[in-house]
């Protein structure tokens, strides 16, 4: 029988574990859970997995590398690798499994997210060896946009344009801040909610929505470098030289030129979006002041909201919209994957 080995014990590797265990005592067939592990250490997973999950969280820091379980945790051909993590490390990586012949279900962008030729290794080790390769976690947290782009593709359809409010984080910044309270205080009570990652100039940065867009340029058939994107990053420079222990403190920056643009908008009648868009004209990512009408204009709280533009869909495009922050719909559509890849 297939196992399952799961990297990467924080928010959403816990929320694997949780839902695995949720989906077992309903009586629904599961793969084993064989390992857990995190940069600290490795735990096979023999018995109750949320007992083994409490173990490994409890791990004394050390120096390991987010890559040390390798010598500790065999796979074999069938078997199923998760990616929990947000390690450049791990995500280089994912070629080298696949082309072992086991599968990758990942929620870490830096895999087909990184540079070209890594992104190109994944497909290339996938159809050699045989692993298959699931990363609908990686944009939209599961929702059916991935795996919306790969059927027109294959189905004939030419993509002329794709452009999405991909960042939940951002979605629900934006739409919570409207003058009553700093921006800051929006950041700050986005990372308490863990809607942003514990330093939230990982969100604010753009880099993020970067690497979602490349993912879904290459699932068009575009060979987009990371450096053809154009990416306006919310963090001014002052503050991304804030060591993390002070950022609390500096958040305070943000404010003055977030209101500024908050007040532009609204002079227009415009909501402020953080969009990324792809085109024959380039590729970008940044803040949009966006007209009532517009497709990508009408989202709430962590959604994402994307717009493809097609032969097929012309005159209107093709929309899809769903929460796209959080641990929970993120460790779903992990184990989903996995459960597709297994039946």
């Amino acid at each position: 029988m297939p196992g399952v080995a799961l990297l990467g014990t924080g928010t959403v590797g816990s929320a694997f574990v949780h839902r695995y265990q949720r989906l077992r005592e309903r009586g629904v067939a599961m793969p084993r859970l064989a390992w857990l592990a995190n940069s600290r250490t490795v735990h096979a997973c023999n018995h109750d997995p949320a007992a083994v999950l409490a173990e490994a969280g409890r791990a004394s820091r050390g120096p390991a590398s987010p890559s040390s379980w390798q010598s500790q945790v065999e796979l074999l051909a069938g078997d199923v690798l998760v990616d929990a993590t947000a390690s450049d490390e791990l995500g280089a990586q994912h070629a080298h499994w696949l082309a072992r012949g086991v599968h990758v279900v990942t929620a870490n962008k830096l895999g087909r997210g990184a540079r070209l030729p890594r992104a190109q290794a994944i497909t290339r080790a996938g159809i050699e060896g045989g692993g298959r390769y699931g990363d609908s976690a990686t944009v939209g947290a599961g929702l059916p946009v991935l795996a919306s782009v790969r059927a027109l593709v294959a189905g004939g359809d030419r993509i002329h344009a794709i452009e999405g409010v991909l960042s939940g984080s951002l979605a629900w910044l934006l739409g919570r801040h409207d003058g009553s309270v700093p921006f800051s205080e929006c950041v700050r009570t986005a990372r308490a909610a863990g809607y942003t990652e514990p330093d939230p100039r990982a969100d604010l940065s753009g880099e993020d929505v970067r690497r979602k867009l490349l993912i879904l340029a290459r699932a068009a058939g575009m060979a987009l470098e990371q450096d053809h994107v154009q990416v306006e990053s919310l963090v001014p420079p002052a503050l991304a030289r804030v060591p993390v222990e002070d950022l609390d403190a500096a958040l305070d920056q943000l404010d003055e030129p977030m209101l500024q643009r908050l007040q532009q908008a609204r002079a227009v009648g415009a909501r402020l979006c953080f969009v990324a868009r792809l085109d024959q004209a380039g590729a970008s990512v940044g803040l949009r002041a966006l007209p009532p009408g517009h497709p990508l204009a009408a989202g709430e709280g962590t959604d994402n909201r994307v717009a493809i533009h097609s032969d097929r869909y012309a005159e209107r495009p093709l929309l899809i919209q769903g929460p796209g922050a959080g641990a929970e719909v993120t460790a779903a559509a992990l184990l989903d994957e996995v459960l597709r890849l297994l039946r």
